[in-house]
């Protein structure tokens, strides 16, 4: 039962807010370094830093430089980065077998940050869209996104990911059964320490879009992904999916986009108390990144504003292109 506050003036809330080391002292939610995940692109040549020009301050890195980010994120605090290539769209097809060759830019990224920086924790994005020649993360038959087909690849995926010794694979694809299929190939093949962080409620969002222009995915697309990614109406099926994934072997969840669905992330901690996580998507990275160059709003402060409110509505840690902004902000004080 939630207690009575008693009638003012005998109860005055501001009291508490009355200097930082009240507030601080009555703070219910902290954000620190270790909650944040730095998504980074990569793609192909050497020393290339080259600007995504709908991600102000985001940019595609070869594999010396995302190199140089891993020790970045590590210097500063930060315990994970997560891969997103960009192809060579010669390399793409509508079988998408480059997304298990072994020496793809993905899998020679992950063998350079881990021997430089093996203490940087990996993660990896597992889906087809990089790789596909129609844009989608599943295989294309006929107009159809085919489901089981889709998630045979997707094992040889995960496989070749750990190999090259990723430490967390993100399934984003959304096809039904990939998490119970890859939890077993990977026990069956000896990486039994690799954990799955599914992206288990990935709406079909409208806030993508930055995101396919930076992974080379915008132009190849055809139609839509709602067959197969979640309707923004609903969230009862939220908590289904994660069930879902949970019983079929992930060790972490996420729900994508971030800020527009918050209270899915309340409920899914609020249900399940498991690892809890969101990615603040690129829409919603260059809205605010948009806004504050326009002069209209603070960009430090709605950084850190934004993400505190992940940590608010339940979640263990975010994916974030703000994160070596933010660390680099809370290294201040």
């Amino acid at each position: 039962m939630r207690p009575t506050v008693a009638p003012f003036p005998s109860h005055r809330l501001r009291r508490l807010r009355k200097s930082e080391a009240l507030r601080g002292l009555t703070r219910e939610n902290t954000l620190t370094a270790e909650d944040l995940i730095w998504p980074i692109f990569i793609r192909e040549g050497e020393g290339v830093v080259e600007p995504v020009p709908s991600m102000p301050g985001v940019s595609r890195l070869s594999v010396d430089r995302a190199v140089e980010a891993a020790r970045e994120a590590q210097e500063l605090g930060i315990p994970a980065i997560c891969l997103f290539p960009y192809t060579d769209p010669s390399l793409k097809t509508e079988t998408c077998e480059e997304a298990w060759n072994p020496d793809n830019i993905s899998n020679r990224t992950i063998r350079a940050i881990k021997q430089a920086v093996p203490d940087i924790a990996v993660m990896t994005d597992i889906a087809l869209d990089p790789y596909n020649a129609n844009g989608h993360d599943g295989i294309v038959r006929d107009g159809v996104i085919v489901n089981d087909e889709t998630v045979e690849a997707l094992v040889r995926m995960a496989l070749a990911q750990a190999e090259a010794g990723a430490d967390i694979l993100g399934p984003s694809d959304m096809m039904d059964g990939r998490i119970g299929a890859m939890r077993r190939a990977l026990e069956a093949a000896g990486h039994c320490n690799v954990a799955i962080l599914s992206y288990s409620a990935k709406y079909a969002s409208a806030f993508y879009g930055p995101f396919r222009d930076a992974v080379g995915a915008s132009g190849a697309l055809t139609g839509d992904k709602k067959t197969y990614q979640m309707d923004p109406a609903n969230s009862d099926e939220a908590l289904r999916l994660i069930e879902r994934d949970l019983m079929e072997g992930a060790d972490m969840v996420m729900v994508k986009p971030g800020m527009p669905y918050l209270d899915i992330c309340r409920r899914v901690k609020d249900e399940f108390a498991v690892p809890t996580y969101a990615y603040q998507v690129s829409g919603e990275y260059a809205m605010l990144q948009s806004a504050v160059a326009n002069g209209w709003l603070d960009g430090e402060k709605v950084m850190m504003e934004s993400l505190l409110a992940f940590k608010r509505a339940g979640c263990d840690g975010i994916l974030t292109y703000f994160a070596p902004a933010v660390a680099r902000n809370l290294k201040k004080g």
